[in-house]
């Protein structure tokens, strides 16, 4: 059976077709980081390695309080190629949402970037699920650094996966009631892609993409992630 594990075609497969030299990624604030999709499927490899290194199973949820930076593709794809469940979170809730999120998720691992801890630290507070979190960033006591959790860790092949399994989760707005919790699957994410990315948007490997809406959303992690990924357009 074909590996269908999505962080194939999306990060992977760009180097067997050239573009690993290519920014994938560049921050437009502070020291402008850029990412390479080459270095992106060495991160992302490394990532998926620590977590099998830290006996994160199959399945297991990683949730993602995380900005728009570029560790967030690497936990995303990362995850994925372990065959873990990436659960990026709304950046902007208060901490009783976040509460009942991680609740509800079971999540074993949060990542959160330093900048969002004081909204995030009351919210773990007697969670009996997280056996990890790391911070992206100078770690407070209690929390392991992001960047010590992936040193010297072996690189992972994807795990396998077939198209219609479990690739990652999104929550709803709560608009209605408390958040849900929507499942996604390997095969959505190519789908969407090719049909709304490439139909409608008409993305091309040359185009350079900027996304309004923030990458946790359902809708900017198609614009800034998954539709220009699919070409290897290039994300600021």
């Amino acid at each position: 059976m074909e590996n269908e594990n999505a962080a194939i075609w999306f990060v992977d497969r760009h180097l067997a077709e050239g573009r690993g030299g290519k920014v994938a990624f560049r921050e437009a604030d502070g020291e402008k980081r850029t990412l390479t999709y080459g270095r992106l499927a060495e991160e992302t490899a490394r990532f998926a390695g620590a977590l099998v290194r830290h006996a994160v199973r199959r399945e297991e949820r990683v949730a993602m309080i995380v900005r728009d930076q570029l560790e967030f593709p690497v936990v995303f794809w990362g995850a994925i190629k372990a065959g873990a469940i990436p659960v990026p979170l709304n950046t902007l809730l208060a901490a009783p949402v976040y509460e009942t999120i991680l609740n509800d998720s079971r999540a074993s691992i949060l990542v959160v970037s330093q900048a969002l801890w004081d909204d995030v630290k009351s919210a773990i507070e007697g969670n009996r699920f997280l056996r990890t979190v790391l911070v992206i960033g100078d770690a407070p006591e209690g929390t392991e650094s992001y960047q010590d959790f992936v040193r010297d860790a072996d690189a992972l092949v994807p795990a396998e996966a077939h198209g219609d399994e479990l690739a990652f989760w999104l929550y709803s707005s709560g608009s209605t009631g408390a958040p849900k919790g929507v499942r996604h699957v390997h095969s959505s994410l190519k789908a969407t892609a090719d049909t709304f990315g490439r139909q409608v948007l008409g993305i091309r490997e040359t185009d350079v993409v900027f996304s309004v809406a923030k990458m946790f959303f359902a809708y900017g992690l198609g614009n800034a992630m998954s539709f220009p990924m699919s070409v290897g357009a290039t994300t600021v």
